[in-house]
């Protein structure tokens, strides 16, 4: 049995009503059973419990934080008892939407009240998909008409999507979908990265990679959309030809653990195969580690630029440069950085600088 729970958000007015009625149709084509979380903001205020009544905001985001989660373990419990192989969990907006409607300080009390971390909670996921408010490109479109638990105006509504952006920066499959194409071909790109995330047909991962000069980490660091994320990376011996390897990732003691198998297509494009570990599980792969590679430490800076995510991973081993990945739709896709960021040239293409090569020399 295959069970995943992927996280549909987004700005107000960004077409995650319509975006679940696709999902439901094109997803249930490809084998999987879809279960739908309902989102939890609308369910309470419109039943009466909401920031205005409640005591407190921060009383009102650890209610609806709690029954976020109580909802989320039972549609869990429930799909483990289906006949079917292969269930996909939607919810509408996930735990760490509530960071965008709350202070720092309010964050960490209901975090602390509900005894969670940051990390931990973001990682439950196995992805994110983010459509852009309409108030941001498509301002024609922008209404509160459809929703009466949207309150906001459209330059509230492009603020509020920047928070969710950056609630959800370090998750470690972020995908955000902007309105740079009419409505229609926006949620048929929708339904191509989850259909993609899926593995149906095939997982493809099409990627490019640049060596850039060492970063501003401190300036990185700066960045509300901009999260960093500590990873160990093990290689395991193989005889079939692929790539294997498993991770540990997080940050400040909390982590999740990924098993990885890689084949490659063409010199942009793979077939990438990722599973999910319990911390048991990766310790005992680490027992089949490849002994000539050594394990990877790096520290990996999320950013979202231009609605696309930019991972930066910096060494221990270098003090002059660092490696940054871009993700991309199809292979002919143009690809933009921060100005802050110095491109020395793509290595795409060069086997020296990738992960495998660096942990045979650690040094180029």
């Amino acid at each position: 049995m295959e069970i995943r729970k992927i996280v549909i958000t987004g700005g107000p007015c960004g077409g995650k009503t319509t975006a679940l009625s696709w999902i439901q149709h094109h997803v249930t084509k490809k084998g999987w059973t879809v279960l739908f979380v309902p989102e939890t903001a609308t369910e309470l205020i419109t039943g009466g419990v909401a920031p205005w009544t409640c005591g407190s905001n921060a009383d009102y985001q650890l209610c609806q934080m709690g029954l976020q989660l109580e909802k989320e373990k039972i549609f869990l419990q429930g799909a483990k008892t289906m006949p079917q192989d292969k269930i996909l969990i939607v919810c509408d907006r996930g735990a760490l939407d509530n960071k965008a409607y709350m202070s720092d300080e309010e964050f960490a009390s209901v975090l602390g009240a509900l005894g969670l971390h940051e990390v931990e909670l973001r990682d439950d996921y196995d992805a994110v998909f983010h459509l852009v408010t309409a108030a941001k490109g498509a301002e024609q479109f922008y209404t509160t008409a459809n929703n009466t638990a949207r309150t906001e105006s459209v330059e509230q509504a492009a603020a509020l999507d920047d928070k969710l952006i950056a609630a959800w920066t370090g998750h470690p499959h972020l995908r955000v979908i902007d309105n740079s194409t009419d409505f229609e071909d926006k949620l048929k790109r929708l339904i191509a990265e989850i259909l993609g995330f899926l593995g149906e047909p095939e997982p493809m991962e099409i990627e490019r990679k640049y060596l850039i000069a060492y970063p501003d980490t401190a300036w990185l660091e700066s960045l509300p959309n901009c999260r960093r994320v500590e990873i160990i990376q093990t290689y395991l011996k193989t005889e079939d030809g692929a790539e294997t390897r498993v991770r540990q990732r997080g940050a400040d003691g909390s982590y999740i653990y990924i098993k990885t198998t890689k084949r490659a297509v063409t010199g942009l494009k793979r077939v990438e195969v990722e599973q999910r570990l319990t911390k048991d599980e990766y310790l005992a792969l680490l027992m089949d580690a490849d002994p000539e590679l050594r394990p990877i430490r790096k520290t990996r800076y999320c950013l979202i630029h231009a609605n696309r995510y930019i991972e930066i991973d910096v060494y221990p081993f270098w003090d002059d440069r660092a490696v940054a990945e871009v993700e991309l739709a199809s292979e002919d896709e143009a690809v933009a950085f921060p100005p802050e960021l110095t491109i020395i040239r793509e290595v795409t293409d060069d086997p020296a600088y990738k992960n495998a090569s660096l942990a045979r020399n650690h040094r180029i």
